[in-house]
């Protein structure tokens, strides 16, 4: 039997977080007491109230029963009024939103939808590497937007080769971002739009923490900005919203036409997610928002707890937006380097900025995503690691970033 894989699956790129979490669960197994603060998978529950929905839900019938291929119409509405209530985004439920097997299948799938072999897809650098998987599947290319410290690590569209972003089909964003973990203001979605209306490129905004407010500000959507449907859709997850990671529910909302390519591609991948979790996604979204509050509360004093050790330890460390901290290495040295070495030796698990692309190099993320008193031991150990070798932190790990892009080097306007 020939067992060859298609050209699209060989050079599909491998999961290093899958090879390291297997390397963690083998030193847990020999004993070692090992802090993971590799994943950005929610350690806390999901609340009560919407657990207590699915029993209910999953008792029912006639929830056992196939769904509408392109997902129930009340769990549409009631993603279109939670946009409407905290994002001031009206939306059409019928035709602007569709229903997701989480966010991460439809930022896999629109590259399928809409880029052919040899079409350009702008690459935020660094970014999730999930979004790298689609633009392999569809053979098309990639060109990077580097995001960089002194523009606040967003895109600076003026240093974009003109010629490149008029090939390109396709563009990603996602902020509050993985991993640098910044916001970013009206502002820039506003010249965003600007930009991708001028080269006819379609936005794929991955919003999937845009419900977490660390700072009691409520995080910009895309979509805020005027003209947003027409150039692009916005993708949300309940995973990290609601803690319902496993539930395996997201959506995408925003134009049209990209909807409406969704929908069709997922009509023959998945038909639709089993209707006691889009029943229980309801009660999610339409019932009470203090758990997302008090949820935001837990992430903001683990990150100020996090912060302050590290700057307490020498370590010069920017304030992260997110439920992530991008952390510069002390020194010149490899990210994934550094990362191997605090494995094996301090027991502490973080993701090396390289994984992110060639310009997360000289970082490395870390999740806050584990109880406090974890947190607090990695702390203790990236201390004692950072004392015991003789790492050299240069002017530049130093300099804070910029919060907006400096005015000599704005994006396209």
């Amino acid at each position: 039997m020939r067992t060859e894989f298609a050209r699209r699956i060989r050079d599909l790129p491998r999961s290093s977080f899958a090879t390291t979490v297997g390397r963690i669960a083998e030193l847990v197994e020999a004993g070692e007491d090992v802090v993971n603060l590799c994943q950005g998978n929610p350690d806390l529950p999901t609340p009560p109230h919407i657990v207590e929905a699915l029993r209910r839900e999953v008792l029912d019938p006639a929830t056992h029963r196939y769904p509408a291929f392109s997902g129930m119409l009340e769990l549409k509405v009631a993603i279109a009024e939670w946009y409407a209530a905290h994002h001031q985004v009206q939306l059409d439920p019928e035709t602007e939103v569709a229903i997701l097997f989480g966010a991460k299948a439809g930022l896999v799938e629109i590259s399928q939808c809409f880029l052919n072999p040899g079409d350009v897809c702008l690459m935020p650098d660094p970014a999730f590497p999930d979004y790298w998987a689609g633009v392999v599947l569809a053979r098309a290319r990639m060109h990077p937007l580097p995001l960089l410290r002194e523009n606040g690590f967003l895109p600076d569209y003026d240093a974009l080769d003109p010629a490149v972003c008029d090939m390109a089909k396709l563009m990603f964003l996602n902020y509050p971002n993985n991993p640098t973990s910044v916001t970013a203001p009206l502002e820039f979605h506003e010249r965003t739009v600007r930009f991708a209306a001028a080269h006819d490129v379609i936005v794929a905004s991955d919003f999937a923490y845009g419900a977490l407010s660390l700072d009691g500000d409520t995080p910009v959507s895309f979509l805020r900005a005027a003209g947003a449907k027409d150039v692009g859709v916005e993708f949300i997850s309940l995973s990290k919203m609601f803690n319902m990671a496993g539930w395996r529910i997201g959506a995408v909302v925003g134009n049209r036409d990209v909807i409406s390519a969704v929908n069709l591609i997922q009509e023959h991948c998945y038909v639709s997610l089993p209707p006691f979790i889009q029943r229980a996604a309801v009660t999610a979204l339409t019932g009470p928002q203090d758990c997302v509050r008090e949820l935001s509360d837990i992430y903001a004093r683990r990150r100020d707890g996090f912060v302050a050790g590290l700057r307490g330890a020498g370590w010069h460390v920017d304030v992260p937006r997110s439920i992530f901290a991008w952390l510069p290495i002390p020194g010149a040295g490899s990210s994934v380097a550094f990362a191997d070495e605090l494995l094996r030796t301090a027991k502490v698990a973080v993701a090396p900025g390289r994984w992110f692309g060639e310009h997360g190099e000289g970082y490395v993320r870390v999740s806050l995503l584990a109880p406090e008193d974890r947190l607090e031991e990695a702390i203790g150990r990236l201390a004692d690691f950072r004392t015991t070798r003789e790492w050299e932190s240069p002017s530049a790990v130093l300099a804070a970033p910029s919060p907006t892009p400096k005015s000599g080097n704005r994006p396209h306007e």
